[in-house]
């Protein structure tokens, strides 16, 4: 039987917890027996770029097919350049739809979108979300949710939620990291043992933000940042916490906080993008507006007062992120590429 071989185009970065969904899924193709070839571990987005355009001739006649990752704004431009090279190289693609800001730079750029889609063999996307929103360009996305290895992350019952709250997302304006110090602000008089921690890469101005904040509301004694941890170390840090804070204004079907889920943790999160296509209100996780602190304060209260809600959404949690595992993901994306290379 001839080897199946495929080469993923996506972030390969080798630190932090970017290393993360596009090698785990090389990981789980190979120990399937399929040879996978990986690009790009640059992170100067020139080299990546060339490296991937590289990667794409001098490997060609170690793949007979491509997953092709889409994100929004200067990155679309990847996607573009690899696919074109590829159709050149008569090489069949499946596009892979990311970002909760794809949707409104679709809406900008409908013309460059739906000539990338056109050029595809077939399209996925990680939620009904951005399925959705992206049906316009393409109507027959198929759904591959982002999976987790289950083995990885150790459940255990949040019977009482104590106040040891977790965030774990990039330090960016769009995931409103400043917003956190706010809510464990108005909940220390009440909670007098409250903390937070705050884990995640440095992506802009928005960390000295976060931290402003917390040194005016007098709080920032109880806020412990660790700027990135390595992918091994999430879920001990994620397990850490009880309460698992998502205050993000954009997002897609974020990969942290099904993690926080799987641990089971109790998420209390904004219901913005694919939020609410991953957390049920009121079953397994808790969700209120963007920006809204005053709703988010009431919901963490909530989580901590009821002993039974903490219970119920803990237990539904774990149940939730069990049907990401890689033992219900992988035969999508085996049966997705073995279409396309046959």
């Amino acid at each position: 039987m001839k080897r199946r071989r495929l080469l993923l185009i996506n972030n390969f970065l080798r630190r932090g917890a970017s290393y993360s969904t596009s090698a785990e899924l090389a990981e789980q193709l190979a120990n399937r027996g399929w040879s996978v070839t990986c690009t790009s571990h640059y992170e100067n987005k020139i080299l990546r770029l060339a490296d991937m355009l590289l990667t794409c001739l001098r490997a060609r006649s170690r793949y007979d097919a491509a997953n092709v990752a889409v994100f929004s704004g200067s990155a679309f431009l990847w996607a573009e350049m690899t696919t074109a090279l590829l159709a050149a190289l008569r090489k069949p693609v499946v596009l892979t739809l990311h970002g909760g800001n794809l949707p409104q730079f679709a809406r900008r750029n409908p013309g460059r979108v739906r000539r990338l889609l056109a050029r595809s063999h077939a399209v996925t996307a990680p939620s009904a979300y951005l399925a959705q929103q992206m049906a316009p360009y393409y109507d027959k996305i198929k759904i591959i949710p982002n999976a987790l290895d289950l083995s990885r992350y150790p459940f255990r019952l949040r019977e009482r939620a104590l106040p040891r709250l977790v965030w774990l997302r990039a330090f960016h304006e769009i995931y409103n990291p400043m917003l956190a110090p706010a809510v464990i602000a108005r909940l220390q008089i009440e909670f007098p043992e409250i903390t937070l921690r705050m884990i995640g890469p440095v992506k802009d101005g928005s960390l000295e933000k976060t931290l402003a904040v917390a040194e005016k509301l007098g709080v920032r004694d109880r806020i412990t940042i660790i700027p990135g941890v390595p992918k091994d170390a999430v879920p001990a840090e994620i397990s850490s916490g009880d309460i698992f804070l998502n205050t993000t204004n954009v997002d897609n079907q974020p990969v942290s906080v099904l993690e926080a889920m799987a641990c089971g943790l109790c998420v209390v999160s904004t219901n913005v993008g694919g939020l609410p296509y991953v957390v049920e209100d009121g079953v397994d996780g808790l969700l209120c507006a963007p920006n809204d602190a005053e709703a988010m304060i009431e919901l963490v209260r909530q989580v901590l007062m009821d002993t039974a809600l903490a219970a119920r959404i803990s237990v539904n949690a774990r149940v939730r992120a069990e049907q990401c595992g890689w033992a219900t993901i992988l035969p999508q994306w085996e049966d997705i590429f073995q279409r396309v290379v046959t």
